[in-house]
């Protein structure tokens, strides 16, 4: 072997791709083939097929790779962060850092559609709406949004929907962190709003139909909003607080001063800034208004034996139900980062949660004291943590000696420097700031023993109780916290127990390797807005990844900017609205979707303002050419866009794609490809080349981004050059290469950028040829489970050569028939073979969508395709009599341990409930509750941390 040979800097791709080439060549027997080509022939159509090397460099190991990531991290600076504007350094209690969000039993479980096998992850949530009901004070909370930004425009597009105020205004406050102004200025143009920002006092001189309030203010500034709000509200208007949640534990909530809804981060709870994200919004709501609600609500319902079990809450709000109905675009949630800020609190409990509010208040009373003491003039005499002070001519002197001591402030305006408090404030930074801004040396002691007064009103103080249940009352030993995360963990279904196979959710390794940087304090301690030359590393990385995300996808230009893949959708169709109007074309807002679409698609359209007409499909799943084409003529005055998802969300390479797109641009629209399966592109074909001329990039799905149990996520888009100036920009930090004055999609100004190190490492570590074969595997798993399944249960959609994408759809219809055994039936008895479902009833109702993706091995598939047949010999005896169709495994499923333990008085046994084939023994995993009751959790609403002794 060569030198190079021995080195193998392409391991990690073995690692990667789970069959081997042994594996790869008894699956292409299958399926009657001898090579990967040949298969790749039959799927992907000839006429869009990329036939060159990506233009990346070869693969890297993971060594290799984290020390290049090492050095361009060591560009940015880390320097003390008094900046404030919603973003302040944190610690994370390390029980928490290392068995959370270091943990694949959290990180890499899906968004808990199957309740069953996902109770842990719903404890957590259930604990975080709690924490957030105490401290808001308000009667309900979602399970997270994206960030307090688009948690804010959230709240204003709910506002309009329950306001009976005939005004089409919105109030804002004017002391609102300008991040949050900037997404509400994007959002309300295309809702139509009219936004008026002026001093809160001035919320009830007219009719709005809603008005947000920021408590404290940007500038640090307590007021009490009580008056304000109800002059507000007298008028019609749905009163909204953007209130800081540390603050919260010291200040009279938003539900005493009379608000409607709370929004806010939880950043404070523990979450490192991470350069702007990901952090969990928080949005809290009066129980009048739980059906307008956006995200998800976590509830408590029962399961079949009526113990209390928790699910997911009123789906039917969900967008594949309501599509261009939707309240909003549902995947917009981050819950790795809302189960982190949940612990945290459980972690601290109210006493120690207190103690670091109230410290953190304790140190900005001091400084504010010793500049009062030496002749400053402070801007505001109330306050929380952020302290603004008017040094004149002095400012800039004071913001240069401060950086020169490591430590960066917030230049307010003119003459005005703000130094905002925090968690990791210390008592030398006191001290050093001080020095800094009134040239004296103070004795701490002395200062905190002279200073009694305080600088939050009387008025303003909390009074009530905050986390008085239980659970944030028992686990603040390490010993009895690193227990309950274990117990939780242990409950919950994540892919370091098996393979989840949801078609279109692309569940795949999230490689240790891919995952380290994330906590290294260079990409985590770094504030959203520090000074650029501090963030030269973070910028280098971004860029890095862009210039590969180029070449995957052919695109000229990516916005890094959206959060999830649904900002990634609204991102696209605002860069293509913005496109139009800059040409006079602002009448062009019908948009073009396919009837198979995922309803994200509609429902962000919707939310751009825009007119969905719905293209029909053919009896393969195939747009339906002849419709289309007709809807583009018909429509040819007003063509925005057409929304299409490629390969096709019926998992076929549509082999017309191109002549879509031809029709599309013939007619003056433009085409948006929905990148849910970029999975089945890369390096086989590029959604610029086939015609698109904006996609979004699920980071989340296709490059190796975990999906954290239903967050966070990143969704950049790829646009072409005449659509590049429109891409969202930042009114803080503005965004190289897009236009002035394009508003933001998202709070900071790359989105989640600590989470993007993950995509690098994938793509630095796989190389061009690498992504090429993951991509080749992920087609050959898919048609090998079809394959081997297609005796058992029909393949709904194949393409000319009967092949799928990376994915099938199977039909249970007919078995559902037959034998009465649904597709729910099926979904949980695959929990008792120890898997999670694939996607249920989606795009097809009736059927299970399977997408192996390319990180499974042969082994793996091999025992999901053997419990598939296994479950359809079941339905068999069901149908033919053996099995009463009442009392079956398939009916009865999942089975819990207090099933066997119990009585038995089945017509099965139980071996055959529990251990329904022999590897089943060897790993077994047991779901806790029994098959949850969807109806009594919605007409039950619980959605609150009921009693501990109703768990088990």
């Amino acid at each position: 072997m060569t030198l190079s040979e021995l080195f193998h800097h392409g391991d990690f791709i073995d690692r990667h791709i789970g069959i081997d080439t042994t594996d790869a060549a008894a699956m292409l027997a299958t399926l009657g083939l001898k090579t990967r080509a040949e298969l790749v022939d039959q799927t992907v159509p000839a006429g869009i097929r990329f036939n060159q090397k990506l233009a990346l460099p070869d693969a890297i190991s993971e060594t290799e790779a984290l020390i290049r990531l090492k050095e361009i991290a060591g560009k940015n600076r880390v320097n003390k962060s008094y900046i404030g504007l919603g973003y302040y350094p944190t610690r994370l209690p390390n029980v928490i850092l290392r068995n959370v969000l270091e943990n694949p039993g959290w990180y890499t479980a899906y968004t808990p559609y199957q309740a069953e096998i996902a109770q842990g992850r719903l404890e957590a949530l259930l604990n975080y709406q709690q924490v957030i009901i105490d401290l808001t004070g308000l009667e309900l909370a979602n399970a997270s949004l994206l960030d307090e930004a688009t948690a804010a425009a959230e709240a204003m597009a709910m506002a309009r929907r329950v306001s009976k105020a005939a005004s089409n205004r919105f109030f804002v406050d004017e002391r609102v962190l300008p991040q949050t102004l900037d997404v509400l200025k994007t959002r309300a143009t295309y809702f139509g709003f009219e936004l008026v920002s002026g001093h809160p006092e001035s919320a009830g001189a007219d009719e709005y139909f809603g008005a947000l309030f920021q408590y404290p203010g940007e500038n640090g500034q307590l007021l009490d909003l009580t008056p304000h709000i109800t002059a507000a509200k007298a008028k019609g208007a749905v009163a909204i607080v953007a209130a800081d949640l540390m603050a919260m534990v010291m200040l009279k909530s938003p539900a005493e001063m009379g608000a409607d809804v709370a929004v806010g981060n939880t950043q404070r709870f523990g979450v490192p800034m991470g350069f702007g994200g990901p952090h969990a919004a928080y949005f809290a709501f009066k129980d009048e208004m739980k059906r307008s609600a956006p995200g998800r609500i976590i509830g408590v319902s029962i399961d079949a034996a009526g113990k209390p079990a928790l699910r997911m809450a009123l789906q039917t709000r969900e967008q594949h139900i309501r599509r261009e109905k939707a309240n909003s675009n549902i995947c917009t949630s981050q819950v790795l980062l809302a189960n982190i800020a949940g612990m945290y609190a459980v972690y601290h409990g109210p006493v120690g949660v207190k103690r670091i509010a109230a410290r953190i208040h304790r140190l900005a009373t001091l400084f504010a004291a010793g500049v009062k003491q030496s002749g400053g003039k402070l801007v505001f005499d109330t306050f929380y943590d952020t302290v603004q002070v008017d040094l004149g001519s002095k400012a800039d002197a004071v913001y240069e000696a401060a950086l020169g001591a490591g430590i960066n402030l917030r230049r307010a305006s003119k003459g005005v420097l703000g130094v905002a408090f925090h968690e990791k404030a210390t008592e030398r930074d006191l001290e050093t700031l001080l020095g800094l801004f009134t040239g004296k040396v103070f004795d701490l002691a002395d200062l905190d023993a002279a200073v009694t007064e305080d600088f939050v009103p009387a008025g303003l103080k909390r009074q009530s109780a905050i986390l008085t249940h239980p659970v944030f009352n028992t686990h603040h030993s390490e010993h009895e916290m690193l227990r309950y995360l274990k117990k939780l963990e242990n409950k919950d279904l994540a892919l370091n127990h098996s393979m989840i196979s949801l078609g279109s959710c692309t569940m795949k390794l999230n490689a240790t390797s891919e995952m380290i940087p994330i906590t290294w304090p260079e990409f985590a301690e770094l504030h959203p807005f520090a000074p650029v030359d501090q963030t030269r590393g973070y910028l280098e990385m971004i860029d890095g990844l862009a210039e590969q995300l180029k070449a995957i996808t052919g695109f000229d230009a990516i916005s890094m900017q959206p959060n999830s893949g649904a900002q990634g959708e609204y991102a696209g169709l605002l860069a293509i609205r913005r496109y139009h109007e800059s040409r006079g074309d602002a009448k062009r807002t019908v948009c073009l979707i396919p009837r198979s679409a995922h309803g994200t698609n509609p429902a962000t359209a919707q939310m751009m303002g825009m007119e969905v007409v719905v293209v029909d499909c053919d009896e393969q799943g195939n747009i339906d050419v002849a419709d289309l084409k007709r809807k583009t003529e018909e429509h040819a005055a007003d063509l925005a866009a057409l929304m299409l998802t490629y390969p096709s969300t019926h998992g076929v390479f549509e082999e017309a794609v191109k002549e879509v797109c031809d029709l599309v641009h013939a007619h003056g629209g433009q085409v948006y490809m929905d990148g849910a399966n970029l999975n089945a592109q890369v390096g086989l074909c590029r959604p610029a080349d086939i015609g698109a001329d904006v996609s979004h990039m699920n980071l989340h799905k296709t490059f190796c981004i975990p999906h954290g149990g239903g967050g966070p996520g990143m969704g950049p888009i790829g646009l072409k050059a005449h659509l590049a100036p429109f891409m969202a920009s930042h009114v803080v930090t503005p965004v190289p290469g897009a236009q002035s004055g394009q508003g933001a999609v998202s709070a900071a100004p790359f989105g989640s950028a600590s989470i993007l190190p993950i995509s690098w490492m994938y793509v630095t570590m796989m190389g061009a040829d690498g992504l090429r074969q993951a991509t080749e595997a992920a087609l050959l798993n898919a048609n090998y489970v079809a394959t081997r399944l297609a005796d058992h249960y029909p393949v709904l959609y194949t393409g000319s050569h009967g092949r799928v994408a990376h994915e099938c759809i199977i039909d249970l219809r007919p078995l559902k028939a037959a034998s009465g055994v649904t597709e729910v039936d099926i979904a949980k008895r695959l929990m008792d073979y120890g898997f999670h479902a694939p996607t249920m009833s989606f795009p097809v109702a009736g059927t299970l969508m399977i997408e192996p993706t390319e990180s499974e091995s042969k082994a793996e598939l091999d025992r999901f395709i053997d419990a598939m047949i296994s479950i359809r010999a079941e339905a068999d005896k069901v149908q033919n009599g053996v099995w009463p169709k009442e009392d079956n495994p398939l009916r009865n499923a999942p089975h819990t341990q207090a099933d066997v333990t119990g009585e038995w008085a089945h017509p099965y046994t139980r071996q055959e409930a529990v251990f329904p084939l022999p590897y089943v023994a060897d790993n077994k995993f047991w779901p806790t509750v029994k098959r949850i009751d969807d109806v009594f959790g919605d007409r039950n609403l619980v959605c609150s941390c009921p009693s501990t002794d109703n768990y088990g």
